[in-house]
C-alpha cells in the first residue's frame, strides 16, 4: 500500500470519526450542559429523574464528547494536511476540507465528493489502462 493510499484512507476514517463526535458534541453534550436542567445556563426543561447529574454546567458528557472530539479534530487536520500536501491540492480546497469538519453533517458530503474525486483522479492517471484504439 503506498503513501498516499494510507494518508486518503486515514482521512475517510478520521472524517467519518470527527463527524460522529461533531454530531454527538451539538446535538447530544452541548444542548446537556446549556439547555437542560435546573442549574443550566439557559435551562428550557428540566433534568429527567435520577439522571440530573448528566445535566447541567458539570455535565459529565463534555468530558467524554467534547473533549476527544477536540483532540480528534486535530488530528483529522493535520491528516488533511498530509493528504493535501500529497496529492497536491490547493490552499482553497484544503481550507475547505479542514473548515467542513466543523459544520455538522458536512463532513460526511464532502468526505464522500473528496474521496470519489481522488478515486476518479487515481483511475484516470493508472498506468494500468488500455491505450486507446488507434482509428
Amino acid at each position: 500500500m503506498d503513501k498516499s493510499r494510507v494518508s486518503l484512507a486515514l482521512y475517510r476514517v478520521l472524517a467519518y470519526v470527527t463527524g460522529v463526535f461533531l454530531l454527538g458534541l451539538t446535538f447530544v453534550a452541548m444542548p446537556a450542559k446549556y439547555l437542560i436542567g435546573e442549574t443550566a445556563r439557559f435551562s428550557l426543561v428540566g433534568a429527567p429523574a435520577g439522571l440530573e447529574r448528566w445535566f447541567g454546567p458539570e455535565s459529565p458528557l463534555m468530558l467524554f464528547i467534547a473533549m476527544p472530539h477536540g483532540y480528534i479534530y486535530m488530528v483529522y487536520v493535520l491528516v488533511v494536511l498530509w493528504v493535501a500536501l500529497d496529492r497536491r491540492w490547493s490552499a482553497p480546497k484544503t481550507l475547505g476540507v479542514v473548515l467542513a469538519g466543523t459544520i455538522p453533517v458536512l463532513g460526511f458530503v464532502v468526505e464522500h465528493r473528496v474521496v470519489r474525486t481522488e478515486k476518479a483522479r487515481e483511475a484516470g492517471a493508472s498506468p494500468a489502462q488500455e491505450p486507446a484504439p488507434a482509428g
